[in-house]
């Protein structure tokens, strides 16, 4: 008999979840729900009312709605982007696939379309928190390939001795491919490495604006790349 899998290493107890959104039936539902799984959660109807939540503190992970009244959700997750890392998970309506690719191309860990569940909320919020703050320590050596320097420990990259801004999970796709050079990887496999998800739970569509937008950042020529390259049919791999 195979061994059991071992159970996922507990999160710290106590970490602090911002919701926005300015339905107040969604931030008690969601509040319930988090706050059963252990997390500390403030609400904000708006992004003026988190602009105020976040001066005082900074949360674990923002859960946003992007249709809010006056400030967005995008423009307050361009502010986030702009001060730190902090993950994200966006709430989008199910019709609004512009708004869930703008909002990947501004660096949101994570998005979940409405209606829905707050079970898979409350999974998401525990999978992307568990990314970030339990992740294995990475392998201390340095990556290179053409005129690009990872430096994995210092989670640092340059590109002909300039720092390349990336987001956390644009560095973790680029180091994961990286690591394994000339493989080739399917959309479904990369969701499933490094987002720890699968096409039934987030669009393979993630994948393919991550890869578009690190080819902005290192490729010399991004509409004809020479290193994340794209196998038709298959996925991607990254060519040294």
């Amino acid at each position: 008999m195979p061994a059991a899998a071992p159970a996922p290493a507990p999160l710290p107890p106590g970490q602090r979840v911002l919701v926005v959104d300015d339905e107040p039936m969604v931030r008690e539902v969601l509040a319930q729900y988090l706050e059963r799984d252990g997390f500390r959660v403030t609400g904000a109807a708006d992004g003026l009312e988190a602009r105020a939540v976040l001066a005082g503190g900074r949360p674990d992970l923002v859960v946003l709605d992007v249709m809010l009244p006056g400030v967005t959700g995008l423009d307050l997750l361009r502010e986030l982007r702009q001060a730190g890392d902090i993950p994200v998970i966006l709430l989008t309506a199910r019709t609004e696939e512009g708004d869930r690719v703008a909002g990947l191309e501004l660096g949101a860990d994570d998005y979940v379309t409405k209606p829905f569940s707050p079970r898979e909320v409350a999974a998401r919020v525990r999978s992307v928190l568990r990314r970030t703050t339990l992740a294995p320590a990475p392998p201390a050596r340095p990556l290179f390939f053409g005129e690009v320097h990872i430096d994995v420990a210092a989670r640092l990259v340059t590109r002909s001795g300039r720092a390349v801004e990336l987001t956390p999970k644009e560095f973790d796709l680029l180091v994961f491919l990286a690591a394994c050079p000339r493989q080739v990887f399917s959309r479904a496999q990369l969701l499933n490495h490094v987002w720890e998800s699968s096409p039934e739970w987030q669009d393979p569509a993630t994948v393919t604006v991550h890869v578009r937008r690190l080819r902005h950042k290192i490729e010399a020529d991004p509409t004809q790349p020479r290193h994340l390259v794209t196998v038709f049919g298959v996925g991607y791999r990254l060519e040294p």
